[in-house]
């Protein structure tokens, strides 16, 4: 069925943050700057691992990967924000709404494994501290790697293609700043119950499981830190497991705010705020988290800055 048949709408209107117009110049300037300093933090993590043979380790593969993720997460939709905050324009076409919604939930998705991932590897270096490089080896790390990508993927597709046979009709604005799912099947005029159950059954599979991964490698971890317990233990683990914990408080905190608190008359406001939580902050956040509480991450952004003044001399 070709698309004008499909739809009568051909773009959507982005309502964006609930600001005042007056503010509208200080807000763009304050998620530009946030913006940048997620490119910038995120792409150096990239850098660092990259450069430095100290961090060809399979947690710092992961975490080049979730720090990938983090720069294309916040990609998605901060980009196109910016720009209807400065040109004034909330239309966005059919295609480019929907291209939108699937890059965030792609890239929301292999975020979200990542984390479990990296959660694995932590329980893997703690309790089996001996078998670390037998178990981690190269080939399973980007096995892991490459299947949270490929089913991030699918998972993204999956609710693009049910979201394709959908009719929109009169109403278009979408009261938010990017091209959320839920709020696309409320504008439609079809019937969406195999979308709901599209999200029910995928989403069970991309966070229910991710998410119970994380707390069982982590009471795991406690457990082995009880059975022995001594300040030296319990020290590696706060250093080993305290950056992937912060941001696993940061990235399902967000979430959650949207499903603990019952619905009320500013909940719309309160769905803006936890989104721009988790994909403008919580990406900004991230290079700080791991650079401040790591010390192989200060210590390569050393050796690194070392090599700069070696070289410009």
């Amino acid at each position: 069925m070709r698309r004008e048949n499909q739809s009568s709408v051909s773009e959507f209107l982005l309502l964006g943050l609930p600001i005042w117009p007056e503010q509208q110049g200080v807000f763009f300037a304050l998620f530009l700057g946030m913006y940048l300093t997620t490119v910038l933090g995120n792409l150096l993590i990239i850098l660092l691992i990259r450069l430095d043979p100290h961090l060809h380790t399979p947690m710092y593969f992961f975490l080049s990967h979730l720090a990938l993720t983090d720069v294309s997460f916040s990609s998605v939709t901060v980009p196109k924000m910016l720009i209807n905050m400065h040109t004034r324009d909330q239309s966005i076409p059919y295609a480019g709404c929907v291209t939108q919604m699937y890059f965030f939930i792609f890239f929301g998705c292999v975020d979200n494994l990542l984390l479990a991932v990296m959660a694995y590897d932590r329980y893997v270096a703690i309790c089996h501290p001996l078998h670390y490089t037998i178990i981690m080896r190269g080939n399973l790390c980007i096995s892991l790697v490459a299947v949270s990508w490929i089913f991030s993927c699918g998972s993204a597709m999956s609710h693009t293609l049910s979201l394709a046979r959908l009719s929109f009709c009169a109403d278009n604005t979408i009261p938010h700043f990017f091209c959320d799912l839920a709020a696309l099947l409320k504008l439609s005029c079809s019937d969406t119950s195999l979308n709901e159950l599209v999200i029910f059954t995928v989403g069970a599979l991309g966070i229910i499981i991710p998410l119970a991964g994380i707390l069982v490698s982590y009471v795991r971890i406690g457990v082995s830190i009880l059975r022995v317990p001594s300040t030296k233990g319990i020290y590696k683990a706060l250093s080993t497991c305290g950056s992937h914990l912060s941001v696993v408080f940061l990235f399902y905190g967000t979430i959650m705010v949207l499903y603990i608190f019952p619905p009320s008359n500013n909940s719309n406001d309160k769905d803006i705020i936890a989104s721009v939580m988790y994909t403008v902050v919580t990406p900004m956040l991230n290079p700080f988290i791991y650079s401040l509480r790591n010390r192989d991450m200060k210590g390569a952004l050393g050796r690194l800055s070392r090599w700069e003044i070696f070289f410009s001399k």
